[in-house]
């Protein structure tokens, strides 16, 4: 990867839909050269998704919240298990399996706290694995997204190797 698959990257984090015309304005590069750059970044798994972010009130999924999970296991099964009851929810946005306190990070949208009531029966309450969960209320969306800082790789890596 170089600088200018960077810059390209650097891009399409925040405008997935921009053209191969605005990021050659953008890159410096001919429009055909970043769509080839693009192209093999996608193909080599660079690029994981290209996903829309919704508002989630115009959505009625207002009510954002933050879950600790810790499972009373962590056998592979118990995990294996775990992860993909996660992955099956519609509600849970977003599923960490970390290392401190507790065993998962969720970020879940709900309608209300009784639409969140009832996924904690099904998914918490009803598995006998969940030794207990926090939760926390979004207050407010400061920032939301997936940007990492690419550019920054590529000059500390031209840095490191001259």
């Amino acid at each position: 990867m170089d600088r200018f698959d960077a810059l390209i990257l650097e891009a399409i984090q925040s405008d997935a839909r921009m053209t191969a015309e605005a990021l050659s304005k953008q890159v410096g590069l001919s429009p055909d050269a970043c769509r080839k750059r693009l192209a093999r970044l996608r193909a080599s798994n660079v690029v994981e998704s290209e996903i829309t972010v919704l508002a989630p009130d115009q959505v009625g999924r207002g009510l954002l919240l933050i879950v600790e999970v810790t499972l009373q296991n962590e056998r592979m099964e118990d995990l294996d298990r775990f992860k993909a009851q996660m992955r099956a929810a519609p509600e849970v946005m977003q599923c960490y399996y970390v290392t401190g306190n507790a065993d998962f990070v969720l970020i879940i949208s709900a309608r209300d706290m009784a639409d969140y009531d009832d996924f904690t029966r099904r998914q918490f309450f009803a598995e006998e694995n969940v030794l207990r969960f926090r939760t926390s209320a979004v207050m407010d969306r400061v920032k939301t997204g997936f940007s990492m800082p690419v550019l920054d790789m590529v000059d500390q890596s031209r840095r490191t190797s001259q």
